[in-house]
């Protein structure tokens, strides 16, 4: 068995060439996107032969990749992380840690299918408990720096960076953003808060990655895409940084410390 992989580099313009690529010079067996709904609506907009076992956050039933989750039918069927069913979680999360914050900001890829449909879930959950939400766009390093001179500019109090593959491949540059404005921000996987942010909320990404092997390694064996279910995660984690906490001078409040599954000290 040869695996051959391919990276966009956050350029979501990319993913169709590369998809072609792996499948008229390589003749791949099966494709496993683990960049999001872009590289799976890429993968499936090029081949409806080749078996697609996805990972990704978005509604695949939405976005017209599957019949039904039950039924996939077709050759694409994956695993569904729940992110973008996530996002208000998170605001709430926020509100939580910054109750006095009147003006909470998030960050959206417009690149990213799913870039509407997370902006509008959050400001619906916004309007029901009364907060107000300030929506920053970005897809790519400059723009999002400017989102962070627009999120200081309009004096918002926390940011939710919302679920999109480019933004999860700059822990970096959002770690170094946040610490150096001080600013609260939660984002949906742990990995940001490993390399120094504050707090994550999201599918355990490792489990979410292990199923998709096992989904895969069944497809390869023969078994049909079509009648293989849409897995959605169960296991989800509240990871926060008590040290990033105390550099950006932030009492994170008992009830929160008490439900995460992992804090780091």
């Amino acid at each position: 068995m040869r695996f051959e992989y391919r990276w966009a580099e956050g350029h979501y313009d990319r993913l169709p060439v590369l998809a072609t690529e792996l499948i008229d010079r390589h003749h791949a067996a099966v494709i496993v996107p683990i960049g999001g709904a872009p590289a799976t609506v890429a993968a499936k907009a090029v081949t409806s032969i080749v078996p697609i076992v996805f990972n990704m956050t978005a509604d695949p039933v939405e976005l017209g990749l599957v019949a039904s989750l039950n039924r996939p039918g077709g050759n694409v069927t994956g695993i569904a992380m729940m992110g973008v069913e996530l996002e208000a979680k998170r605001l709430e999360l926020l509100r939580e840690l910054m109750p006095g914050s009147t003006l909470i900001a998030m960050l959206v890829n417009p690149s990213n299918a799913q870039a509407e449909t997370q902006s509008r879930e959050v400001q619906k959950a916004a309007r029901a408990i009364g907060q107000q939400v300030l929506i920053l766009s970005a897809s790519t390093e400059q723009e999002i720096e400017t989102a962070f001179a627009a999120f200081l500019r309009e004096r918002a109090g926390a940011l939710l960076v919302g679920a999109d593959t480019f933004f999860t491949s700059q822990p970096a540059m959002f770690v170094v953003l946040t610490a150096r404005h001080a600013i609260p921000a939660i984002y949906p996987w742990r990995s940001h808060v490993d390399a120094g942010g504050l707090m994550s909320y999201g599918a355990n990404l490792l489990d979410a990655y292990r199923q998709t092997g096992v989904y895969a390694g069944r497809v390869l064996k023969g078994e049909n895409p079509a009648d293989l279910p849409i897995l959605q995660s169960i296991k989800f984690e509240l990871v926060i940084n008590l040290k990033t906490a105390r550099a950006i001078g932030l009492t994170i409040p008992p009830t929160l410390l008490a439900r995460a599954d992992e804090v780091i000290e």
